[in-house]
């Protein structure tokens, strides 16, 4: 309990708007896992097509750069955590859609995915710019460690949670038996938190962005560098979103298995990344980095090689540490990036946290479409077996990528102090 003491006088130390926005993404991280995981399972569950499921992300990836340029405009009239909040609580509106749609079409998976994808977008947009005017570089490793930690418990115990109450509906005759009636209760409940969650963050006196043109073209060569860097990270997140509710649904079977396999090894890893985020000094970023990457493999691996239960287990176990490690260390290099780059050239930087979505977006079509092709050309279960596996190797080369916009940013630093 002292420790505990110790850890939240620590958290108080930070300034003011930091803290509203860590509590602010706690909230929200209680709402994620669903979005992530479960809208996933609900379309393979109702459709029993891999190729519908991916094509719902794709629609969602869709909607997330149109809404990254929208959102560019409106921070020149709308307070940015009004923006904020919007993004959160029209991600229930999306799934309240989605539930209500009585047989599953392209249409409406199409339409559900895009509003989806704006919700993203708002959320994100702001987010990262939020993130990047309430931190330095010093407090990045600990804000980034202790959000991470929000989200990799959540990710243990909602899916619990959930995984449990639809897995029970089923068995037990719940609602009638009606799995749909449970999803839908979800909804109404991830729509309160969101509503929760808007209400702390205008608690803020967050700054907006300054009133300037936000889309350029030509960028400073260490920009580029960068974006190579986005879009390998937007090839992972293409296919590990949708991945683990597609095996899942695949090799287990059942919603509960789900929420099950989710826990696996989490709470170590939670605990673990929070030791990280509160003693790792930026030097130590690409180890972190590198070791993230590695376990991506490693569970592509396993995946590929057993591709059962088992090697689901071992994948989710081997995710369950990869995503957040490779997390800590971006986000904290991008931001970094941004702040060089923009004193640089003397832009606004909301500007490249808009151009960064469209590397991500470069990424993220590519890993979808690299298992819609493999499903086409050779079968589902080639493309659920090996796409993950290709990815995670090619994936290997955001550790180049990152060494040089690290020596980049070192370099123009020491520029810019001379």
């Amino acid at each position: 309990m002292q420790k505990l003491l110790d850890e939240y006088r620590h958290f108080l130390t930070y300034p003011r708007d930091m803290r509203i926005l860590l509590i602010t993404n706690l909230l929200y991280a209680l709402v994620l896992p669903v979005i992530d995981i479960f809208v996933a399972a609900y379309v393979m569950r109702n459709s029993q097509d891999p190729k519908l499921v991916v094509t719902y992300q794709l629609a969602v990836y869709t909607g997330i750069p149109f809404t990254f340029f929208l959102n560019g405009f409106l921070l020149q009239h709308v307070q940015i955590k009004r923006l904020y909040s919007a993004g959160m609580m029209l991600s229930g509106v999306a799934m309240a859609i989605m539930m209500s749609l009585g047989k599953l079409s392209l249409a409406g998976i199409g339409v559900a995915g895009v509003l989806m994808g704006m919700a993203f977008g708002l959320f994100w947009a702001n987010r990262d710019f939020l993130a990047l005017s309430s931190t330095s570089d010093a407090t990045r490793n600990y804000y980034y460690g202790l959000e991470t930690f929000f989200y990799t418990n959540t990710y243990i115990v909602v899916p619990v949670i959930i995984g449990w109450l639809i897995a029970s509906t089923g068995k037990y005759g719940w609602f009638g038996g009606d799995r749909i009636i449970a999803y839908q209760i979800v909804t109404g409940i991830v729509f309160l938190l969101t509503v929760i969650a808007s209400v702390i963050c205008h608690r803020g006196s967050f700054p907006n962005p300054p009133r300037s043109n936000f889309v350029f073209f030509r960028y400073h060569w260490l920009w580029n560098r960068m974006q190579v860097l986005a879009i390998l990270k937007g090839l992972m997140q293409g296919y590990i979103v949708t991945a683990p509710a597609m095996l899942i649904m695949k090799l287990v079977g059942e919603e509960g298995a789900l929420g099950m396999i989710q826990a696996v090894g989490g709470v170590i890893s939670a605990l673990l990344l929070y030791v990280i985020g509160r003693t790792a000094q930026p030097r130590h970023r690409m180890a972190i980095f590198t070791l993230g990457l590695s376990l991506f493999v490693l569970g592509g691996f396993f995946n590929a090689l057993l591709f059962s239960a088992t090697g689901v287990i071992l994948f989710m176990v081997c995710l369950l540490l990869a995503r957040p490690l490779h997390d800590i260390a971006y986000f904290p290099i991008q931001l970094q990036t941004i702040e060089t780059v923009s004193a640089i050239e003397g832009r606004n930087q909301f500007a490249y946290i808009f151009n960064q979505e469209f590397g991500f977006y470069v990424g993220r079509f590519a890993g979808c479409g690299l298992f819609i092709l493999l499903a086409n050309k050779v079968s589902d279960i080639f493309a659920l077996r090996y796409a993950l596996l290709i990815v995670a190797v090619v994936q290997l080369l955001s550790v180049i990528a990152a060494r040089r916009v690290l020596k980049g940013c070192a370099e123009e630093g020491g520029r810019g102090a001379s």
